[in-house]
């Protein structure tokens, strides 16, 4: 069984891959010489991804696939299928998610909802697909995409959605858990990627002038580089998210929010 990190003929699965970093995230992977599953909602946006792709690599493997992942049914049977079209899925980034959020007890529960079973529950379904994916191959890397803002609590609308990325992130460190000391620990790798202010759709109420905001490509290598490497945890990009880590952990709560 070919592992993550073989050098040839490798394969990644990326989930709400219609635009912004599981968008961004392809191109660069196909150009590392992946071969590629790409599934979200937006069809039409993964027609056009696989088009460029192709024409810009045109010995990569691309196969589509729509996706709601609160249809949890649908990532079960979507996650087989592109296992069984690409022969094996040596790399899956649990990637889609929603942005979206209020403050608690402002009447818009709807909104806090729909943010939690898309970013934890989704997520959840997803891990378990890849997971049940990589058992049976023994071998595999997972990958979840967290956030900076799942250091700590964050307030405001923000709430909901950094209470989701901590859940994903713990999802991950109990599979790396469980793993730790089997004969698997090697053959199945699980890593966390906490980004920071990374340019997508997600994101744009944020101030385009903050010096924090990293482009979309920029931002994305560092997601890759990171992938790559198989680290456990990495805090995307290094700089300056890295030494912010823990700050943001042990900070008073004064001064917290005044920095977020």
């Amino acid at each position: 069984m070919t592992t993550a990190s073989s050098p040839e003929n490798r394969t990644i699965l990326i989930t709400g891959a219609s635009s912004g970093l599981g968008a961004e995230m392809a191109r660069q992977f196909a150009a590392l010489g992946y071969d590629v599953g790409l599934a979200a909602r937006r069809t039409e946006r993964l027609a056009e991804l696989e088009a460029e792709i192709r024409a810009a690599h045109p010995g990569r493997r691309v196969a589509l696939r729509p996706l709601d992942v609160t249809d949890h049914a649908a990532v079960f049977r979507v996650f087989g299928e592109l296992r069984e079209e690409l022969g094996r899925l040596d790399r899956v980034v649990v990637n889609a998610g929603l942005g979206k959020g209020a403050r608690l007890g402002t009447g818009r529960f709807d909104a806090n909802l729909e943010t939690a079973m898309t970013n934890f529950v989704g997520a959840l379904a997803q891990t378990e697909a890849a997971m049940e994916v990589f058992r049976a191959q023994e071998a595999g890397h997972l990958v979840m995409v967290s956030s900076m803002s799942a250091l700590r609590g964050m307030p405001s609308s923000m709430t909901t959605y950094a209470a989701t990325k901590a859940g994903v992130a713990h999802l991950a460190e109990g599979i790396r858990t469980e793993l730790h000391g089997t004969r698997l620990q090697k053959r199945i790798k699980v890593s966390v990627l906490y980004p920071g202010y990374i340019r997508s759709e997600m994101n744009d109420q944020v101030d385009q002038a903050t010096p924090l905001m990293s482009s979309t490509e920029k931002g994305v290598r560092a997601m890759v580089s990171a992938i790559e490497k198989e680290v456990a945890d990495a805090c995307v990009p290094p700089l300056p998210w890295a030494a912010m880590a823990p700050v943001m952990r042990h900070a008073p709560l004064g001064l917290l929010k005044r920095l977020i």
